[in-house]
Order: structure tokens, then sequence, then C-alpha cells
């Protein structure tokens, strides 16, 4: 009975992974309360280009960044699955949202994508954001694309929809993002009338020589089509598998291949190679 092997540990709270976890998730949290706190954000911008020529940037996604006592910036992946449903995750979509308007006022010549949580439409503070911005300059509106995931959208389908109504009558496009990663009925493309379908990206690395995930893209892109709805593909990062996506039709590319997520604003970049040139 002493060589008994030990039994596996209960999840309890005296199991130490369960604790460890829970403890990295209470840190987590504190560093994105702190960060919300003493006004520690950035936004992060990346290119999404034309698939076909011209091949220019059709428009930026501007990712949510926090950061820690050291200054170092975080992305979100290190901290929104902790927080995305919690009044911390809210504010975080305001301070998004206020961020990406600003940004527009002051780069009139640009498009730009926010991410958005479904639970945010209810939260008083992010509609005044928005609002108090489109009563200043209801021309943002043609500029600025709200993001909402699969996932998000399927929480409150009814809200969403009155929601994306509401706001595509003042010049706002809706992408849904995360296609094909969760169980989004394509009877809901009826009901929701996004404008854009951005694919997920676990399908698209790797593409060019995975045939189950080729046929899978094609299906998407397919019924993305049958909506009129344009498709992107996210999580670019090889010249192979961007020439299978120009080739079965998406309209829109983005990933590293094209530009890595920069809280430097790549237009400005951009200007100055061509004051330069």
């Amino acid at each position: 009975m002493g060589n008994r092997k030990r039994a596996d540990l209960p999840e309890g709270s005296d199991n130490p992974l369960s604790a460890a976890v829970t403890s990295r998730d209470q840190s987590v949290v504190q560093m994105a309360t702190e960060a919300v706190k003493h006004k520690q954000c950035r936004l992060a911008f990346q290119p999404v280009i034309q698939a076909h020529p011209p091949q220019g940037i059709a428009f930026y996604e501007g990712f949510i960044r926090v950061l820690d006592e050291t200054g170092r910036v975080i992305p979100a992946r290190e901290f929104m699955p902790q927080v995305e449903n919690t009044p911390i995750g809210r504010d975080l979509d305001c301070i998004a949202l206020d961020m990406g308007l600003r940004t527009l006022i002051r780069n009139p010549g640009i498009r730009l994508s926010i991410n958005m949580s479904a639970r945010s439409i209810g939260y008083s503070n992010w509609s005044r954001v928005l609002d108090r911005f489109l009563k200043k300059d209801a021309s943002l509106g043609e500029r600025l694309i709200l993001e909402i995931s699969e996932a998000s959208a399927m929480q409150v389908p009814e809200l969403v929809v009155d929601f994306m109504d509401q706001q595509q009558a003042r010049g706002i496009a809706f992408a849904l993002d995360d296609f094909g990663a969760s169980n989004f009925s394509f009877r809901h493309f009826r009901e929701f009338l996004f404008d854009a379908a951005k694919i997920d990206g676990q399908f698209i690395r790797g593409v060019s020589k995975n045939s189950d995930n080729q046929a899978l893209v094609r299906a998407l892109i397919a019924v993305a089509r049958e909506f009129e709805i344009l498709v992107t593909a996210e999580s670019v990062e090889i010249a192979e598998d961007a020439a299978f996506l120009v080739e079965n039709g998406v309209d829109c590319l983005q990933g590293f291949l094209y530009g890595a997520p920069s809280v430097s604003p790549p237009w400005v970049k951009e200007k100055s190679s061509k004051t330069g040139s």
C-alpha cells in the first residue's frame, strides 16, 4: 500500500495546479485593472490588405493593449480571456472605442476596425462614447468597423441584431470575427446582416498544405458570397497561404506576412517613406 501511486489531484482548492491558475488569473485581472485605472492602455494597429490589385490597405484593425508595471506592452490574448466577462472587460471596450474614434479624427484618410463584446451593447458608458463622437462628427461612422466574435454575438443575438440595425443606419460597418470557429448557424446571416466576415486563423495558418482546411475555407467563402459579405482571411503568415486564399476568392488578407500589430501607427511610417523617396 505504501508504494501505491498517488491519485490524481482533486479539482478543489487543495489542488496546487488549480491554485496556481487562480493566482495567475487574479494577477492578470489586477494588472488590467491597474492599467485601466492609470490609463496605461494603447491601440496596436495591423494593416488589412486588399487581395486584388492595387492591393492597397483596405483598413487597419486596432487591438487593445495594456502596459504592465514595467511599461511592457501586453497583448490582448494574455489578459482578455480573464476579463472579457467582467466590468474591466467593459472598461477596456470603452477605452478601445474611444482611442479608435480619436485615431479616426486625427487621421481622416484611414478606416479602422475595433473589437467589441456584445455585452458592451447594454453598457451605458460604451454607448455614450460612441454617441458623443458621432454627434461631433457623424461621418466617423462611415470609417468605423465594429468586430464581434461568433461566440459573443450568439450570447445575446436579438440585442446584437437590433444594435447592428441602428448603427448601420449611421454608416458603421460590422464584421463577424472568428468566422467558422464556433456554432454560428448559417441561417443567422439572414438576421444579422454582417458587412464582412473574418475567417478564423486556425483554418488559415498552413492552409496551402492542409486539404481539410482548404475545403472548409472554400465552404466559408461560398457561404459569405451567398450573403454578399466581404471576406477577410486572418493570420496569413506565408506567401503560399496567401496565394491559395487569393485564388479562392477572399477579398482581404491580414497577418504577419503584411505586418504585425504595432503601437506605432504604420501609416506614419508610410507617409515618411513616401516623403523620403
